[in-house]
């Protein structure tokens, strides 16, 4: 070999090392700017408010607990609310949601997504009515019940839920409709999407003939609005739902998520006049028994059910051939074995 190729060499070898160095040097410092982004003092919440009725109505109804949360943690919480499921989907995909209590569906596209991770969920005990996807249809005049509403449903007008709700769209479809052959967004000769309150209003005030809703929110609708109540009445009840979770951000320090849960825990478990007023509080937000830790984990269950409802609509589905409807059945098994192993891989935050 020449000396000057001998040089040659020598020069590439001399730049390739100092390129290697540099790039140690700023993946270095990117781990370091990441880390310090993921332990950067939280300075205030957003929390994302579920549409119950109307916006300004679902944030009236947080807006006592999170004023204690602001005082607990000793920042700034602001109420983000929305008139629609989408709308707060798309506020979760655009990072301008920190913590939320969302329907089971929501919960997991967002953890799946790596944005949020579960923290607590409502408290049952014993003797505690269980929350159902219910039916309605009013008492006079047809569809007046169950039986003439699954024999002839393109006759009927449907108020229904967003597809991500669990209660309003999930769990009908899945329990009620796809094993007679009736798709909810299909079948009907009408329909309107709403809010579990829309919904029995619709029905109530003649817009529609049958709606999906669920025990919790009729309940309140029954407080809220007696006369168009007592005009209604339930056809069916689902198996108890996979129930909403409590989420926070992702990027949040440890200590912060740990101090958010301890929060929520033992909001309304205290003794005095000021645990009597976050007790009223969780009543009105229909968790009489405050709320439990949880993790990730918590979502397996909606995991399975979305499973079984894509295993349900793809054999419901007309396809070209039996290798496409393989093909889709083949991505749905795939789909839930990654959910499942990330769901069961979540570290315990002291759930039980």
């Amino acid at each position: 070999m020449s000396m000057s190729m001998l040089r040659l060499l020598r020069s590439v070898a001399a730049a390739l090392a100092l390129l290697a160095v540099a790039a140690a040097c700023l993946a270095q410092g990117g781990a370091g700017t990441a880390d310090k982004a993921a332990s950067a003092p939280v300075k205030s919440i957003r929390f994302g408010v579920l549409p119950l009725g109307g916006a300004v109505e679902s944030r009236a109804l947080w807006t006592p607990l999170l004023a204690g949360l602001s005082q607990a943690m000793g920042v700034p919480v602001s109420a983000y609310s929305v008139a629609s499921y989408e709308e707060l989907d798309r506020a979760i995909k655009r990072d301008e949601i920190d913590m939320a209590f969302l329907s089971a569906k929501m919960a997991l596209d967002a953890v799946m997504q790596r944005r949020m991770k579960v923290v607590a969920q409502i408290a049952r005990r014993p003797g505690m009515p269980t929350h159902r996807a219910v039916l309605l249809t009013r008492k006079a005049g047809l569809p007046s019940t169950l039986e003439a509403v699954l024999a002839e449903p393109e006759r009927w007008r449907l108020a229904r839920g967003d597809s991500r709700s669990v209660t309003g769209f999930l769990i009908p479809q899945s329990q009620l409709f796809l094993p007679r052959g009736i798709a909810m967004e299909t079948r009907f000769r009408g329909e309107i999407v709403g809010t579990h309150q829309a919904t029995a209003l619709a029905v109530a005030n003649g817009d529609a003939d049958v709606a999906t809703n669920n025990t919790t929110d009729f309940e309140r609708f029954r407080e809220q609005f007696p006369v168009e109540a007592a005009r209604l009445h339930i056809v069916w009840e689902s198996e108890p739902p996979p129930g909403a979770q409590m989420v926070v951000r992702r990027s949040y320090p440890p200590e912060f998520q740990a101090r958010l849960q301890a929060f929520l825990v033992g909001y309304g478990q205290g003794k005095g006049p000021g645990a009597d007023a976050e007790r009223e509080v969780l009543k009105t937000l229909r968790a009489a028994y405050g709320y439990a830790p949880a993790d990730d984990s918590a979502l397996l269950a909606e995991a399975m059910l979305e499973y079984q409802l894509g295993k349900q609509s793809a054999m419901a589905a007309a396809w070209v051939n039996d290798a496409a409807r393989e093909k889709r059945l083949q991505r749905i098994e795939k789909n839930y074995r990654e959910q499942v192993e990330a769901l069961s891989a979540a570290p315990s935050s002291g759930a039980r």
